[in-house]
């Protein structure tokens, strides 16, 4: 009769047989797979998981959201998806998850009294500033700021309207807004400070950018909205026509608007339950910074060089490796 005691030192010898089996089978492999399992970990790789970015239709956006999502592609092992929405769109796919990270935001109170857990459902939280400064205004070609420097100041804008009139401004000058989508006032500012002109909408950034690319190379009258950072300010250096001043409050109601816009400091915005992951992109996302003149260096990779935008993002990561270091550490 065998008792437990005989059975648990056969099962022993067993064990021991199937272990220095194991190890004369796999060459080694059980402290590989250690080894490579504690690399994979210390890299950071598979602790990312997926990453949804938000791409908003212009080309500083994308060259933010390619930057930090090939770092975390490259160097964290993260899956990248790159959702093209508009800016409105995105925060709304915080709830569902099918949004992660809005990279640069600038500046929406409607929409943060809507998303924000002091105001709202709590699915979006600011997650700090991003370190461009964002600056939204009417601007002139150069031509014509030389030629007229008086239409630099909004109050003598009327003097010109007939001249900026076009077929499709009604008999009124014509100003040029970009996307509609974007954070704009121009149409309240036209208003209620009485200017003689009609806002129609370019569409998008580029056709805002061949406007007045096309008004400059022809002497063409040209009034619009325009911003930076913006790599296309180094080719044409837009000149900018000065608005009362902005203070505080005065675009709280945005039929009331009489004012220019502010300095903007752009921040990140991110979806609530994947800040509060252990994902690895969330540290990398949380410590991305960089300036308006490394966001103009990957725009204009992108827009003049006509790059990917991956290998746009690659170029500058390959030239700043000390700046993608900070964000990882």
């Amino acid at each position: 009769m065998r008792t437990a005691r005989s059975r648990g030192a056969r099962l022993g010898v067993l064990a021991t047989i199937a272990v220095m089996a194991l190890s004369a089978c796999g060459g080694g492999s059980i402290e590989s797979e250690t080894k490579a399992n504690e690399e994979k970990a210390a890299s950071g790789g598979g602790e990312c998981g997926d990453l949804n970015m938000a791409v908003n239709p212009w080309v500083g956006y994308e060259a933010s959201a390619y930057v930090v999502g090939t770092v975390a592609q490259e160097q964290l092992g993260c899956t990248v998806n790159y959702k093209e929405l508009k800016e409105d769109v995105s925060w709304q796919g915080f709830g569902t998850g099918d949004v992660d990270v809005v990279i640069e935001d600038w500046g929406h109170p409607d929409l943060e009294k809507k998303f924000f857990a002091d105001s709202g459902d709590g699915t979006a939280e600011d997650f700090g500033p991003q370190g461009n400064v964002g600056i939204i205004g009417w601007y002139v070609p150069p031509w014509l700021a030389q030629e007229h420097p008086d239409i630099l100041d909004y109050k003598n804008l009327n003097k010109y309207a007939q001249d900026f009139a076009t077929s499709e401004s009604g008999g009124k000058g014509q100003f040029l807004g970009a996307d509609p989508s974007y954070v704009q006032f121009d149409e309240a500012i036209v208003n209620n400070l009485d200017l003689d002109f009609q806002v129609v909408f370019s569409g998008s950034e580029a056709a805002s950018i061949e406007a007045f690319r096309k008004a400059e190379d022809n002497k063409e009258f040209l009034i619009g909205y325009f911003y930076a950072p913006q790599y296309f300010m180094a080719e044409v250096p837009l000149e900018k026509v000065a608005l009362p001043p902005y203070t505080d409050g005065c675009q709280d109601d945005p039929q009331d608007v009489a004012c220019d816009y502010p300095e903007t400091e752009l921040k990140k915005i991110v979806g609530t339950d994947w800040a509060a992951s252990d994902s690895t992109a969330v540290s990398l996302v949380k410590n991305f910074t960089w300036t308006n003149e490394d966001q103009d260096v990957v725009a204009a990779y992108i827009a003049s060089d006509k790059m990917s935008p991956e290998d746009a993002a690659a170029k500058w990561i390959a030239d700043n490796q000390d700046k993608v270091d900070a964000w990882l550490s």
